[in-house]
């Protein structure tokens, strides 16, 4: 099945659809420092870069599925909250524009879980009619995920619409989540000994160690990134992969921060040394992106910024499987009502 993918970012989205069957023919991202990155790594698919508010419905390939995340920033709870009165959470609305004008069997749109606070209720209603409406309209099922409960080790919630098209007369079930949780050490044991730090002001040094992107970004840390403990034990899931460097989770080989005051947290001292954040390849195993997965940027902050904003892979793959499972099916069932419905005006007929 040919499907199309809008807000595309690194490709994470897409990579997870492409290993479990589906062909990503044409897809759109507007952000300059990722089009390397992703022309790089997605040879297959015709890349659009003009911003989604430009483009016309003529101008996208007809397809099976339509996949996105729509810029999450206005609807996250650490964010302003200002969801859909923001101009990119409007960007939803072209979102569900051209999937009303195409008419695909199915999408798949993914958010931050800020947009099911009640602050965003109506918004999120008037979102869910808009689905369930565009063109012949869709079934709409949607669900705040952990991505630790799907084979990916970090602590990370993101809701998923998911729509399959009236005719199909389905709706999209859920996965159930998995029994067995990967830990840091299981994902990024193997990397502990040769990590490099970025330049002076966080450029790129280059290939460390066995894989690329192995380097981390330098740099002092915040009052408001002192305020809590950054650093997960190694039988543990990682904090969240977040889109900006400076934020990235310490790496486990350090001692738990130490609590000092309110709000205030410091490192253990005589173990200073061990306090480096996760390398820019250490952040892609945690989202599940495989190391011949080459992100290119000159500022290593671009680096995890492409990583941050990423669906992780393998959480993509195993929604996509379902998606192309419960959609054959789906489609085979239509096909047997309407044999069923010829026979029964031939019967008719005959009597």
């Amino acid at each position: 099945m040919n499907i199309v993918s809008f807000f595309a970012g690194a490709g994470g989205l897409d990579l997870g659809f492409r290993q479990a069957g589906f062909d990503v023919t044409w897809a759109n991202e507007y952000d300059k420092d990722i089009w390397e990155t992703y022309e790089l790594n997605h040879p297959e698919s015709i890349l659009d870069r003009r911003s989604i508010t430009e483009i016309l419905a003529e101008d996208v390939p007809d397809c099976s599925g339509i996949i996105g995340g729509p810029p999450c920033q206005s609807w996250s709870a650490a964010g302003a909250l200002r969801g859909i009165k923001d101009q990119r959470g409007q960007l939803f609305y072209d979102f569900i524009r051209i999937l009303e004008a195409k008419q695909p069997y199915f999408f798949l749109a993914e958010n931050v879980s800020g947009m099911l606070i009640d602050k965003h209720q109506d918004a999120l209603d008037n979102i869910k009619k808009m689905f369930a409406n565009a063109g012949i309209g869709y079934n709409l099922n949607f669900k705040m995920l952990n991505a630790s409960d799907y084979g990916v080790p970090q602590d990370r919630k993101r809701v998923f619409f998911i729509g399959f098209r009236k005719d199909l007369e389905a709706t999209f079930e859920f996965p159930e989540p998995l029994e067995h949780k990967i830990d840091l050490r299981e994902a990024i044991g193997d990397l502990k000994e040769c990590a490099i730090p970025a330049t002076e002001k966080n450029k790129t040094q280059g290939a460390a160690c066995h894989v690329n992107n192995h380097e981390y970004m330098v740099g002092g840390f915040s009052s408001m990134y002192m305020s809590r403990n950054r650093v997960r034990s190694w039988d543990q899931q990682s904090f969240t992969i977040q889109a900006g460097g400076r934020h990235a989770p310490l790496h486990p080989q350090a001692p738990k921060m130490e609590k000092v005051g309110l709000d205030k947290q410091q490192f253990i001292p005589g173990s200073e040394h061990l306090y480096r954040r996760l390398s820019v390849r250490e952040c892609a195993r945690i989202q599940t992106f495989p190391d011949e997965f080459e992100f290119v940027y000159d500022n290593v902050a671009h680096g995890y910024k492409m990583i941050g904003n990423a669906v992780p892979v393998e959480l993509a793959r195993i929604l996509a499987s379902e998606v192309y499972e419960q959609v054959e099916i789906a489609l085979r069932n239509r096909e047997q009502r309407e044999l069923d419905n010829i026979n029964q005006e031939i019967r008719e007929a005959v009597a």
